[in-house]
């Protein structure tokens, strides 16, 4: 008996949007429906048709599952997810004659190469985010080819920006800032890349990629990219409860989508497993919670147990993925085997820190007490546009800056107890100048910095504390929202959102 073969559709969002349709259960029909498709939408750009039945999502057969198990499995792929469906009629004909959709040979399968007798994974196309060099530009030129749609990159140059950026001769260029360029002339692409300014995010594929899911007839967006060529990348942030908790804020702002780590207790599990003030919450334990209230991302990190794994993007990094307009969970997806494994099951011990060895003794930050003169503090702050963090420059000799031990190009990390490496220039100013004449800056050198950094160490004025005992452990408090007392800025209420979602005894459905 011919088992009918479903097709292959992959679908790609940007953050805020739906992939436009509704997913349907209906009295008297079989199956997970595909209804009300909005034109222009990535589903009816991709092909979905109106009663089209899902029977696979993200590879994992549904048929045989209740409706609101198909539309979690869809919202908790985030913002790409992959289909197999059979269209109406091919699925009331399958169902007649009592075929097992089941079965592998429903399936399709990609023909992958092997190695070792073990399926390669699937080719990727690539996000490349370039920075314009004041002296060669973007290094790269963009031409049409002979028989070829669309444009791809050529003159690419040696150890220029794009050839860094992971870019190479004959890529075709798919998208730019997230937007499909793939019908656009030579001139629009060009005036697209001028109107960027000084950073792009470009979404490339090369010949054999381009080939292989054409032959899929899978639509191509960034949910099928590599991440692995950009600059900024998504923390995975795994942390040990505490007889206290994990010791930070949650918090959620009206005027920003999201939800926002606020402050964080120093010394706390949060501290010491890298956690920053104003990261980006994007997922617990590899699940999305851009679609969630404030409330249910609490219950979520509740239910994690004894520890839990939080993936975090701060500022620059969730900027960058949003001018590609992908997912930081395309990093988590890809990099899974290599994060932190979470076990539930491990008992709620207080971990004992280790003792520096003698890197981390060489490697301190300086905490530095200023007292302002009439000629101020003797110093500069320095940043560079485009570059996160703030640095100290042209110390004066004999002033109070160089008498507190400041030096020049030391990277300043605390201003008065709290943290300013997410913060902009004029945050951090303002916090000096409102200093009066007593000003505290927690600074490394930026050796000290790039080398804590790399192992994971927060820097706090705790690594100065010799004479700490190494396993006296600092009593910490998990908070949901701000204390109005500890907190610079008012609480902030949590938004409560309304479910798309709508039943009745005839018909269930869900907008996704």
């Amino acid at each position: 008996m011919d088992v009918p073969k479903p097709g292959v559709i992959a679908l790609s969002k940007r953050e805020g949007q739906s992939y436009g349709f509704f997913l349907r259960i209906e009295q008297g029909e079989e199956g997970h429906l595909i209804r009300a498709l909005e034109m222009g939408s990535p589903a009816e750009l991709a092909g979905l048709k109106d009663g089209d039945r899902i029977i696979r999502v993200n590879g994992r057969f549904v048929d045989n599952l209740e409706h609101g198990q198909v539309a979690d499995l869809v919202r908790k792929s985030g913002m790409t997810v992959t289909f197999h469906v059979l269209g109406e009629k091919a699925y009331k004909q399958a169902k007649v004659r009592g075929i097992n959709l089941a079965d592998p040979q429903s399936h399709p399968t990609l023909a992958q190469p092997a190695t070792n007798g073990v399926a390669a994974p699937e080719p990727r196309l690539k996000l490349c985010y370039l920075q314009k060099s004041t002296t060669t530009g973007f290094g790269f030129s963009v031409k049409s080819m002979k028989g070829e749609a669309g444009l791809f990159m050529v003159d690419v140059l040696a150890g220029g920006v794009a050839d860094k950026a992971g870019v190479k001769v004959d890529d075709r260029l798919v998208e730019i800032n997230g937007e499909n360029v793939e019908g656009a002339t030579h001139d629009q692409i060009v005036a697209k890349v001028k109107a960027a300014g000084t950073s792009v995010m470009f979404l490339l594929v090369d010949g054999d990629t381009d080939k292989y899911y054409r032959n899929k007839h899978i639509t191509l967006g960034a949910g099928l990219a590599t991440v692995k060529h950009l600059p900024y990348t998504p923390r995975s942030v795994e942390m040990t409860k505490e007889h206290d908790g994990y010791g930070y804020f949650l918090m959620e702002d009206p005027a920003m989508p999201g939800h926002f780590i606020g402050q964080i207790d120093r010394g706390s599990p949060a501290e010491r497993a890298g956690l920053w003030e104003k990261d980006r919450l994007v997922a617990v334990d590899g699940e999305e919670v851009d679609h969630c209230t404030h409330e249910q991302v609490v219950d979520k990190i509740h239910q994690c147990g004894n520890r839990c794994c939080l993936l975090v993007v701060d500022a620059k990094t969730d900027k960058m993925y949003k001018m590609g307009g992908a997912s930081p969970l395309l990093y988590w997806e890809e990099m899974r085997d290599s994060l932190p494994k979470t076990n539930h099951a491990e008992p709620a011990t207080s971990p004992v820190p280790a003792a520096p060895g003698h890197a981390e003794e060489d490697y301190k930050p300086k905490l530095c007490r200023l007292e302002k003169t009439e000629a101020g503090y003797g110093f500069h702050l320095n940043s560079i546009q485009g570059v996160q963090g703030q640095y100290i420059k042209q110390v004066v000799k004999g002033g109070a800056a160089e008498r507190a031990g400041l030096a020049d190009d030391d990277i300043v990390v605390e201003v008065n107890g709290v943290n300013v490496e997410t913060c902009t220039h004029q945050e951090a100013v303002r916090m000096i100048r409102a200093s009066d004449n007593t000003l505290e800056l927690l600074v490394a050198e930026k050796a000290a910095y790039d080398y804590l950094k790399s192992k994971g160490v927060a820097i706090t004025p705790r690594l100065l504390d010799a004479a700490r005992t190494p396993n006296v452990l600092e009593t910490t408090v998990t908070r949901e929202e701000p204390q109005p007392q500890r907190s610079p800025t008012p609480p902030l209420q949590p938004r409560s959102r309304t479910s798309s979602s709508s039943s009745s005894e005839k018909s269930v459905d869900e907008k996704l």
